[in-house]
């Protein structure tokens, strides 16, 4: 029976099964293909008739299948220098993966990265097939088990398929959680430098064309990925595998408790950093990507800093948005609302200048079904009482180039999650919001999963223009992630997603997150505080109103 394939505005026609590589050709700039908006490896055989594309790290699914080839070429590097180093991959500054030595006989330096260098050339140049297998659970474990993959071994007991999947290249075996490309000839763009304690991988990222990007150190940013990971570690929930055991053994209320505790505690310490400078701090300033809990972060630092016998007010930057018809517009023509320009800078930095100086402001209020502001309340504050403003631009100092840096007190959240499948494979901190982001769009604005799915990349690109740059030398990173929350996660997002049918091109997207998902046991979310950073998300937070 014959079937046709098109591809590249061509229609082919077959008799028997065909390999996607013997179509497209030996391109080494193709990561994967998309056939009929499913995922494929290059070496998938079709044998239907369907649309076929191919994608390179120019696209955001090629670009992680690319990145866990990389992290599987690290790896067998390392095995062949050594077969005792035990390491552990995590995601770090300047969207790179950071590789950590685990076992003290083993140290990283600069030695080690020009081994590993030469080492992952050779087998770059070598050309290794790599095979995929899929096979019984029993068999992938015992082989793991062999290799001294305990922490991989743990976690298919929770992999609830009765079979499983592993990478054969050149005799090692290892599984990235994800596909792969089909040799290591096609793993040629990385970078590696040595970063103390460990070594920095970089890799090619789509959002910048599919090329590595220049390198940024980010001090502050790295400080916060390091606390989060020594807490979870102390606490033992680094991995899915901890997080499950956790919940079963300690269970729901003891769970949930530790992990809020952990953020009383950082609200404890922002509390005492602004109460011991309140004689210069006029200006709270919150910022952060998508899904990150400023809301509920503002809300619960005012309840904070009202306990210390401080009187902060809130003023939103929603209300200084320009008319529509002033706003600048995107590259499809529409308002770019994302866009520092589309706020009246001048009046909303003439306003809090005013307000400090001690003088009653009357401030606008944005009527969003009229589309322009209108006048809102008057307002007056005493010389001791700080003003706190969130939003997506709130860090940037155009908004407020009249009040000088020492009277700001800037503060960035965002979720820092130092979570692994196992050490070989992190989990991804965007991942981790996007599901944030469809769980709270369904629950509060009738959106579907799908919805927010085709909303993201632009949501992602307004967060690399406008906030990452800005998270650097501010005076405090809230890490706004509950390691519980995922297992909570879990019962509303898998419903969600598995509306999401087959044929739509953001299948591949919700089949990853549903991957991922299924690994974590489910925990009842009644224990969760109505004033927990999570009931933004999920619904039942008492700041629902304010």
């Amino acid at each position: 029976m014959s079937f046709i394939v098109k591809f590249n505005g061509e229609e082919k026609s077959f008799t028997k099964p065909v390999k996607v590589l013997d179509i497209v050709g030996d391109n080494r700039n193709y990561v994967c293909a998309k056939i009929d908006n499913r995922i494929r490896e290059l070496t998938y055989e079709i044998s239907k008739s369907c649309e076929l594309e191919v994608l390179t790290c120019s696209d955001r699914d090629a670009m992680r299948i690319y990145e866990a080839s990389v992290r599987y070429l690290v790896a067998m590097a390392l095995y062949n220098i050594d077969p005792k180093i035990e390491f552990r991959f995590s995601y770090n500054v300047s969207r790179s993966i950071f590789l950590q030595i685990l076992n003290g006989n083993h140290t990283a330096n600069s030695k080690l990265v020009r081994a590993l260098s030469q080492e992952m050339d050779r087998l770059v140049t070598a050309d290794i097939p790599l095979t995929r297998i899929k096979t019984d659970i029993n068999k992938v474990s015992k082989k793991f088990e062999e290799l001294g993959f305990h922490d991989k071994v743990e976690l298919l007991k929770y992999r609830p398929e009765k079979t499983a999947h592993m990478y054969e290249c050149g005799g090692y075996y290892n599984y990235m959680f994800d596909r792969m490309v089909p040799s290591t000839g096609y793993i040629r763009k990385w970078r590696l430098r040595f970063y103390a304690p460990g070594i920095m991988i970089q890799y090619p990222r789509s959002e910048c064309n599919g090329e590595i990007p220049e390198f940024k150190d980010a001090p502050t940013y790295g400080r916060t990925l390091k606390r989060a990971h020594t807490w979870a570690s102390a606490t033992g929930v680094d991995t899915i595998t901890g997080i499950n055991t956790m919940t079963n053994e300690y269970g729901s209320v003891d769970f949930i408790n530790m992990c809020e505790h952990y953020h009383n505690q950082q609200f404890a310490e922002i509390g005492d950093l602004i109460e011991n400078d309140i004689d210069s701090i006029r200006l709270i300033c919150i910022a952060g990507p998508s899904s990150s809990g400023k809301t509920t972060f503002a809300n619960r630092l005012r309840i904070e800093l009202l306990s210390r016998g401080l009187r902060p007010i809130r003023i939103s930057l929603d209300d200084y948005y320009l008319p529509r018809d002033k706003c600048p517009l995107d590259e499809d023509g529409k308002p770019d609302l994302e866009s520092i320009d589309a706020l009246d800078i001048e009046l909303f930095d003439k306003n809090i200048a005013e307000l400090i100086e001690g003088n009653e402001v009357e401030l606008p209020k944005f009527d969003f079904q009229i589309g322009k502001r209108v006048p809102g309340r008057k307002l007056k504050i005493a010389m001791d009482q700080p003003i706190i403003i969130e939003g997506i631009h709130a860090l940037n100092d155009r908004m407020t180039p009249s009040i000088p840096r020492h009277q700001k007190f800037k503060v960035y959240i965002a979720p820092q999650a130092q979570i692994n499948f196992d050490n070989h494979n992190p989990m991804s901190l965007t991942d981790l919001r996007l599901l944030r982001r469809i769980v709270r769009d369904y629950q509060f604005r009738g959106s579907s999963a799908l919805d927010t799915l085709n909303m993201w990349p632009s949501v992602r690109k307004g967060e690399f223009r406008w906030i990452y740059d800005n998270q650097e030398g501010t005076d405090y990173v809230f890490n706004s992630f509950l390691v519980y929350e995922l297992s909570v996660m879990k019962k509303f997002a898998l419903k969600l997603l598995t509306e999401i049918s087959e044929d739509s091109p953001h299948f591949p997207m919700a089949e990853r997150l549903i991957r991922m998902l299924k690994y974590f046991d489910g925990l009842d979310y009644q224990w969760v505080p109505c004033n927990s950073v999570f009931r933004e998300f999920i619904g039942g937070s008492c700041y629902a109103d304010v």
